[in-house]
């Protein structure tokens, strides 16, 4: 396998794990988000901080950044319990802004130079680069697919699917908002948080500007694209809009541009995303609820 595709495809994965996250928030809960790159970034830096200032191997990292993600998310999900529709999706615009400006202007977390030396992690005294890399993405976005199904079909997924139809119908029956909105805050920004720890270990060098607004557009592209609320609609998001700009490497200035046309057309033409009610796909493939 070519160095070139191996890195296009561990990125695909890595954002095929944080656009899940995000379809947590967004399409299973029904919150708008559109600062998820904050938490992409507060989970890259952590396991950075954690490993170049403490220490700590991959290993422990992976597992502490994620949880401090996690527990961030919930902190900053609390605002979702006052504010709906327009107001939480300026909310959560301003916490990405926020969160890249500690990064960007507090001296801890590396400034404008951000923060490089990240090591590659090593399994058994193996260097995990290149294609081993890719099967731990893999291995790890396959764990986490899994648990996106089980919650999908659990009680707490299905309580949470009813809050997002209708909140005031899922309050009559006894569900709490406060705890099912915080609950989808908590768990998609651990899963962006993941998603992160494994960018800085792979690239070895993050900085402010990874975790931009613009990061954020993409994922929720993403999300959109494949069909929100979709267990498999934001890993194909992911693998469309990861190839596009590939494919179409002489318009890679204008990615923003491909991202914000292939929104206008799903919005239009496939309201649902690829994998939703009513698209192409789910009348040629029928079978299945996601």
């Amino acid at each position: 396998m070519g160095g070139y595709f191996t890195t296009v495809a561990t990125m695909i994965g890595i954002y095929a794990l944080v656009a899940s996250g995000l379809n947590i928030i967004v399409g299973f809960a029904g919150q708008i988000s559109l600062g998820h790159a904050a938490f992409f970034g507060i989970g890259a830096y952590s396991t950075a901080l954690l490993c170049t200032k403490l220490g700590l191997s991959f290993w422990w990292s992976l597992p502490l950044a994620t949880l401090i993600t996690g527990l961030i998310g919930a902190l900053l999900g609390i605002p979702s319990l006052r504010v709906k529709d327009d107001f939480l999706a300026i909310t959560t615009i301003g916490i990405n802004f926020i969160v890249r400006s500690i990064f960007l202007y507090v001296p801890f977390f590396g400034g404008a130079l951000g923060i490089g030396g990240i090591p590659t992690p090593t399994l058994l005294d193996t260097r995990l680069r290149g294609e081993y890399y890719l099967t731990l993405v893999l291995v790890l976005l396959a764990l986490t697919t899994w648990f996106v199904h089980r919650f999908a079909r659990s009680w707490t997924g299905l309580a949470t699917e009813a809050m997002r139809e209708e909140e005031t119908a899922a309050g009559a029956m006894g569900i709490s908002h406060v705890r099912f909105k915080i609950l989808a805050f908590t768990i998609g920004s651990a899963m962006a948080g993941l998603g992160g720890v494994l960018y800085a270990h792979f690239v070895n060098f993050i900085s402010p500007d990874d975790f931009g607004f613009p990061v954020s557009i993409m994922l929720l592209s993403m999300v959109v694209l494949g069909g929100m609320g979709k267990i498999w609609g934001p890993i194909l998001g992911a693998i469309v809009l990861g190839s596009l700009p590939e494919v179409f490497r002489p318009l890679v200035q204008y990615r923003m541009l491909l991202y914000g046309a292939a929104l206008l057309l799903v919005i239009r033409y496939q309201p649902q995303g690829i994998l939703g009610e009513g698209s192409l796909l789910r009348r040629l493939f029928p079978r299945g609820r996601r």
